[in-house]
This record gives structure tokens, C-alpha cells and sequence, in this order.
């Protein structure tokens, strides 16, 4: 199959600014088409089903992954996250640039299945800045808090693997440098 389009992965630890960076990049570019992610996890307040995630439930889920309607998916902090196939390659076909914004281990998938992709990973300036910015959303428990800290300094050991890494220090010069990473590839 010919790819057209263009697929970029945006990842990185949970908390270091992923959807706001993707938010201003939508905003610049309308055009450019965000993967919704399929989750088991509970929805955030204000969160939107079928426009921030597809919440779903296990069972759901489960049937996504037998049926390999998946391009990626894990299982982080315990629940389920992934991207639906069909959409991402219905516009990449279409030429469009597709952007994912997912976890570390989707994103190593995604890699393995499309090789052409690129690969962004978002850094935290320090990991004490991660924690302040996991705890100033006020979203999550401690016991959560913890884990997604934990799963930081394992993923934070891996950003060689990745096309590009980009430190999230300021936030315009951060979504200045990945949309320049967009347009260079």
C-alpha cells in the first residue's frame, strides 16, 4: 500500500505537555488529522467520548485487540490504551499528515509497523518538573501519582530510540521546534 500522507508519534511521559503541544499544532493546522485513542480508563472531567478518547470498556477493548483492529495498544497504569487502525490509515491515504499522541510503548509499536513514521519523544526539563506538573493537575491520586513517576524514569532511559527528542522547557519554543520537525520530514 502507498502512503501518501505522513504519520507522526508524539510521546513522551504522562505530564509533559503532549496534548497542549498537539492542541496548538491542531489550532495552527486544522488540516492535520489527531488519531482519538480507544482507553479504559475512566474520562477526565470535561473529557468528550469520540472526541478526546473512545471510552471503552475492558470486554471492548479485549474484542479491538483479538480482532487486530489496533495499530498499537498496552496497558498502562492500569487500563487499556490504543489506536484504532482504520482512521489512521483511511488519512493517511488520503495524504493527510496523521498525528498519534501516545504512550512510549505504542509508540516503539508503531515504529515496528510503520517504519516511516516519525518519532517524537517530549522530555520534562527534570523529573521534579514532571511531578510538579502531574500534581498541579490535580486529576490524579497519589498512589496513580506514583506510578505514572515510576513509568517516567523507565521510559525517560529509551528516548534513543525515538527520532527526535525535544525537551518541553517553554512551551512555544517547544511547539515551534516539533512543528519544524513536521515540516522538515
Amino acid at each position: 500500500m502507498t502512503q501518501k500522507g505522513k504519520l507522526v508519534v508524539i510521546t513522551g511521559p504522562s505530564g509533559v505537555g503532549k496534548g497542549t503541544i498537539v492542541k496548538a499544532l491542531r489550532a495552527k493546522y486544522p488540516d492535520f488529522f489527531l488519531s482519538i485513542s480507544a482507553t479504559t480508563r475512566y474520562p477526565r472531567q470535561g473529557e468528550v467520548d469520540g472526541k478526546d478518547y473512545y471510552f471503552l470498556s475492558r470486554v471492548q477493548f479485549q474484542e479491538m485487540i483479538t480482532n487486530d483492529k489496533l495499530l498499537e495498544w498496552a496497558e498502562y497504569t492500569e487500563n487499556y490504551y490504543g489506536t484504532p487502525r482504520q482512521p489512521v490509515l483511511k488519512e493517511i491515504n488520503k495524504g493527510k499528515v496523521v498525528i498519534l499522541e501516545i504512550e512510549v510503548l505504542g509508540a516503539k509499536q508503531v515504529k515496528k509497523s510503520f517504519p516511516s513514521a516519525t518519532t517524537i519523544f517530549i522530555l520534562p526539563p527534570s523529573i521534579e518538573i514532571l511531578e510538579q506538573r502531574l500534581r498541579g493537575r490535580g486529576t490524579d491520586s497519589e498512589e496513580v501519582i506514583i506510578k505514572r513517576l515510576t513509568k517516567a524514569k523507565e521510559e525517560l532511559a529509551v528516548t534513543d530510540q525515538f527520532d527526535y527528542q525535544v525537551i518541553n522547557d517553554t512551551l512555544e519554543t517547544t511547539i515551534d521546534y516539533v512543528e519544524s520537525i513536521i515540516k522538515v520530514e
